[in-house]
């Protein structure tokens, strides 16, 4: 699958924007779910069958920063309006979970998550900053 950019200006959205936005919300439940089924199976069965995520939730914690540094197009920007809502709350749950273990339990590889929520929060804003100058 090719994904083509508007070289034209003709103001549309690349083709791959819903695919994206799919990607990121399937990978948000996922990190969720592997988030949950530490304690769950620990509960459950007695014993932590996975560690608390780390690696994987730095890893995660990217998918919604990307999407939304690759959408920065005034058309791709507004047709992902509809989703800010869901990439803010991916945002700050990657955040508040990567700052609250890196600090507290010492794992430096959440402290990607941690700048990924940042950058993408920052980036969310400018956008919206800069989309809503444009649209007076």
């Amino acid at each position: 699958m090719t994904a083509t950019r508007d070289t034209e200006g003709t103001g549309h959205a690349v083709p791959w924007l819903p695919y994206g936005v799919a990607a990121v919300k399937i990978v948000f439940v996922l990190a969720v779910f592997r988030l949950l089924s530490t304690p769950f199976s620990e509960e459950m069965f007695g014993e932590q069958w996975l560690p608390m995520p780390t690696w994987d939730w730095a890893l995660a914690s990217v998918t919604p920063m990307l999407l939304i540094l690759l959408a920065r197009r005034p058309a791709d920007w507004s047709a992902l309006s509809g989703e800010l809502t869901f990439l803010r709350i991916s945002l700050t749950f990657y955040l508040v979970y990567g700052l609250a273990f890196a600090a507290l339990q010492g794992e430096a590889v959440l402290w990607a998550s941690v700048v990924s929520g940042i950058v993408g929060l920052v980036a969310v804003h400018l956008l919206n900053r800069k989309e809503h100058v444009r649209g007076s």
